[in-house]
């Protein structure tokens, strides 16, 4: 028992959702590791600007602007929970191949104080989780200064350490984006996490992986200055709706008996909106732009009824000093705080001097 409920409880800490959350084993994966995402609901996929953090998660976005590009994100859970991540990145073109990206991806979940079945002391352990992971992109056909159609592909290995129990796996991300320039249009398709647990925590109970398919759209109107994101989310499956069998719904009248009719169009509405992710960005300067999101999913999830607050939202903004992005991003999970993420990004060729 001690085996399972250790995972289930270390998972539980990171995830936000209570649905699609705690059906798959290596679930940090689809955490929002940059500020960026992080600030525009969480998961984007669409956008078109050479952006080294969103080409680690599509990896049709890499491409020769993101050479010699070194992305580092950090991002700190909920106050008082000991638990911190982010991921490395860095990217090289090679001409006539293609664009590489090699980056690492961890969960840190801190300290824990062990103890046997009678309440013995058995002194500190710790518990990580790693994936390590090597994408690809390049276009398809001749460069077009207008439209641009563009495939990648992430392979990943995947290694967890949860006190003395291990698990390692392999999956394969695969990308495909269509980008057009004069209409400031972008539209990706991403199918994530296809693969499996190599070696089990317990022999002989394997799990699945986080498997997922993802579409959105990125519009930026004529001389607007701003950017629209929408991202559909977990696309394999229809109904993400969550029944908390310790609060199930009313569906008997208390007074009366009677059946209560439900609203058709509610419920479907329900369903739709928890596959769509909304984010915004204010692009104010070429240096400098204000983010918001919106995560209908996370909110109906983590809400409390009588505290609803901004659970659900997120905000950030990203600027340019000197030869640095920096971003910061912050997602409310519930009443109780959201989590803080920050990148930094470069490029090293604007370091030295080419001779």
């Amino acid at each position: 028992m001690r085996k399972r409920l250790l995972p289930a409880f270390l998972f539980l800490c990171v995830q936000g959702f209570a649905q699609v959350g705690g059906s798959a084993i290596y679930e940090f994966m689809d955490l929002s590791n940059s500020a960026r995402a992080t600030s525009l609901g969480g998961t984007v996929i669409s956008i078109q600007d050479h952006d080294l953090n969103l080409s680690v998660i599509n990896p049709a976005l890499l491409d020769s602007s993101q050479n010699n590009q070194l992305a580092v994100n950090y991002t700190k859970y909920l106050p008082d929970v000991n638990v911190n991540y982010g991921f490395v990145s860095y990217a090289r073109h090679f001409s006539n191949i293609g664009t590489f990206n090699g980056n690492i991806q961890y969960v840190d979940y801190g300290q824990f104080r062990g103890a046997d079945p009678t309440g013995a002391d058995l002194g500190n352990f710790s518990a990580a989780d790693y994936s390590f992971n090597l994408g690809y992109g390049r276009p398809l056909g001749k460069a077009d200064s207008n439209r641009q159609i563009s495939v990648g592909a992430n392979a990943k290995f995947i290694y967890s350490q949860l006190y003395t129990y291990t698990s390692s796996g392999a999956a394969v991300d695969l990308g495909l984006n269509y980008y057009c320039a004069r209409r400031n249009f972008s539209a990706s398709l991403l199918i994530r996490n296809m693969g499996r647990e190599l070696k089990e925590y317990t022999t002989g109970n394997q799990e699945p992986l986080p498997f997922e398919i993802l579409a959105g759209v990125s519009f930026k109107p004529k001389h607007a200055p701003f950017r629209l994101s929408i991202t559909g989310t977990h696309l394999q499956m229809w109904d993400l709706t969550y029944v908390d069998p310790a609060n199930p719904p009313q569906t008997t009248d208390p007074l009366t008996g009677a059946a209560i009719q439900q609203n058709g169009f509610k419920i479907f509405g329900d369903k739709l909106m928890r596959h769509l992710v909304f984010g915004g960005e204010l692009l104010l300067t070429k240096n400098f732009n204000i983010r918001i999101g919106y995560n209908y999913e996370r909110r109906e999830e983590m809400i409390v009824d009588s505290r609803r607050g901004l659970v659900g939202t997120s905000f950030g903004f990203g600027f340019r000093i000197y030869k640095f992005h920096l971003s910061y991003g912050h997602a409310v999970y519930s009443i109780a705080g959201g989590s803080n993420t920050f990148s930094i990004t470069t490029s090293l060729s604007d370091f030295y001097t080419r001779q």
